[in-house]
């Protein structure tokens, strides 16, 4: 098993690439499938961290970046959930084999839920980090002031700057309106495998109590909250990424368990 693996590209229907890199499991072992945020990449320090605990005890994991992401071909500006949904089913479906533990941070999250949805006989676990069902109807759209709204409702975008570097969020009439079309709460997820989420209670992209309500729709009996009282939105000092391998190694334990 090759310590850095290569990036590979996912020929899409329409001409597009899927960028992604895969770690092969070693027998017995579980597969986990990285599902990044809003304008994050399979480079993130969350998703490294899963790689190098991947590496050290022989898990698989694959991670990839959406359209318009990373190393993926496409515009950002024109990408939408319900497109970056179809990039995580085609994942699903064309790269992996056997079930997988979704990892899904913030929109990764939703997107999670998503694919639970569609493909939950193909997942064994999911760990949810600050998972943001709905954020653009439910989060984004409400947060905005009353310019912001029209300047999108008007010119069809508006740069929001960054909070955790110094690039901009372009948001798009698109993707508010795109989203509502892939709604999750209020509506049972039938899945009935174990879910661990873990959320920080200073988060202010996605509050607790909004991560919260993924207790409410998914139907499984085996799901834990965790909050982590000093915890922000990107949960990735030091002892947050301890705490997000050791879940991730209790999660998987418990699906290789016979």
């Amino acid at each position: 098993m090759t310590n850095t693996p290569v990036i590979r590209f996912l020929d899409r229907p329409d001409g597009e690439q899927v960028a992604f890199i895969r770690r092969e499991a070693q027998a017995g072992k579980a597969n986990v499938l990285w599902l990044g945020g809003f304008k994050s990449d399979m480079n993130g320090t969350k998703a490294l961290a899963l790689d190098a605990w991947a590496q050290a005890t022989g898990r698989g994991l694959l991670r990839f970046d959406y359209f318009g992401h990373g190393k993926s071909s496409g515009d950002f500006e024109d990408g939408t959930i319900g497109r970056w949904r179809e990039d995580a089913l085609a994942v699903i479906d064309e790269l992996t084999s056997g079930p997988q533990i979704l990892v899904g941070s913030s929109m990764g999250g939703w997107i999670s839920l998503l694919a639970a949805k569609e493909r939950a006989s193909r997942l064994a676990g999911m760990l949810l980090i600050a998972p943001a069902p709905d954020f653009t109807s439910a989060l984004m759209w409400p947060g905005f002031s009353e310019e912001i709204r029209q300047t999108i409702k008007t010119t069809g975008r508006f740069e929001e700057p960054s909070p955790y570097d110094d690039e901009t969020f372009i948001v798009t009439k698109t993707l508010i309106e795109e989203g509502e079309n892939w709604s999750v709460l209020g509506h049972p997820i039938f899945f009935d495998g174990p879910v661990r989420i873990l959320q920080g209670a200073r988060d202010e992209s996605v509050p607790w109590d909004h991560a919260r309500k993924c207790l409410d729709v998914l139907t499984s009996e085996d799901m834990v909250f965790t909050l982590i009282k000093s915890g922000d939105h990107r949960l990735s000092s030091g002892p947050e990424l301890a705490r997000l391998i050791s879940t991730a190694e209790a999660l998987a334990a418990q699906i290789e368990a016979p």
